[in-house]
């Protein structure tokens, strides 16, 4: 089969190699990969930025979708031509995270190998069925980002109607969070650096927009749309170089959720997080639990991913310059 490997970092060094057909053991599933999703995790994966000293040669990736073509001798659970998705964390199937969990997830290490091959086994417990309205392309943009997202209003966060979110950008979480947020009765206040970017928030349902380009005072641009108050959840993408605009965005115990950091260092005053009760969350991606509640939310609610744009397998390296450039809205997809 083919598969990508990453013997050095750097983009230029993701080669295509012939590797070894799989099998399953006895209690996996041997997937077809079908479709991937690009996250920011995977470029810093692939530029050496997210473990420098991770063990290559790695497959990178960590969120597809496939049709199962083998299952072991202990699998009762799935059949040949049942469509599934990995959990990323492959270890983290309910309950709260541990080491074990964070030490499990796919992409990031040669341990745990990645999605970005055309065959790869699974533990059986591991994997969760596709929506039937949903694609392989589709489906592909769940695992990691979709997850995070619902992980970050839902699961720990226990959004209710009425409340307001604030949501960072138009990467693939920042997406879902509106699309979940808006679903869930919640107003949405939604920022970008980019008009057209801006108009597609509109479109997918934002209440409020504001280009912090033009308005790089946007936490005040926030108090004003909120009387003063601030808002209920912030979905925080940015990490130390927009962190201080988010404490100062949300509401007297309110919850901000850190779930990235696309944004530089910077030194980050901790006063207001006690002075004013807020709730500073860490979101990592979410258990095997969580998933199989998201999806059938979405399945309920027909909520349909967004998609820039989609590459084929041979491109993925093309499909990772084209995340760099931060002009994708939504989630960019490698269909094999």
């Amino acid at each position: 089969m083919k598969a990508y490997e990453l013997e050095t970092f750097g983009i230029e060094n993701l080669q295509v190699v012939e590797s070894a057909m799989p099998e399953p053991g006895g209690d996996e599933v041997l997937v077809q990969m079908c479709a991937a999703s690009l996250n920011y995790r995977d470029l810093m994966v692939v530029r050496g930025e997210y473990n420098p000293r991770m063990r290559l040669p790695a497959v990178p990736l960590s969120d597809g979708a496939g049709e199962i073509v083998a299952v072991g001798d202990n699998v009762t659970s799935w059949k040949v031509g049942d469509r599934v998705m990995p959990s990323v964390a492959q270890k983290w199937l309910d309950g709260k995270p541990d080491s074990s969990a964070a030490r499990s997830t796919l992409g990031g290490d040669a341990r745990s190998n990645g999605v970005l091959r055309e065959f790869a086994a699974f533990d059986a417990c591991s994997v969760v069925a596709i929506p039937e309205y949903l694609s392989f392309a589709e489906a592909a943009t769940l695992p990691c980002a979709g997850l995070t997202a619902w992980n970050a209003l839902v699961e720990s966060g226990n959004l209710r109607a009425g409340e307001t979110v604030l949501i960072l950008g138009t990467g693939g979480v920042s997406i879902f969070a509106v699309q979940i947020a808006k679903h869930f009765g919640a107003r949405v206040i939604a920022t970008s650096s980019s008009d057209a970017k801006i108009e597609k928030l509109k479109a997918l349902g934002a209440d409020e927009t504001i280009n912090y380009r033009s308005t790089p005072d946007w936490e005040q641009a926030v108090l004003d749309l909120t009387d003063g108050v601030g808002v209920d959840h912030v979905i925080e993408v940015g990490g130390a170089g927009t962190i201080e605009k988010s404490l100062a965005s949300v509401r007297v115990g309110g919850t901000v959720s850190m779930i990235g950091a696309l944004s530089g260092g910077a030194t980050v005053n901790t006063v207001p997080i006690f002075m004013r009760a807020i709730r500073l969350q860490g979101i990592f991606i979410g258990s095997k639990a969580m998933f199989e509640r998201m999806l059938q939310e979405f399945d309920r609610a027909r909520i349909q991913p967004a998609i820039d744009r989609i590459f084929s397998f041979d491109e993925a390296p093309n499909a990772l310059r084209y995340m760099e450039t931060g002009e994708h809205f939504g989630k960019i997809v490698l269909e094999f």
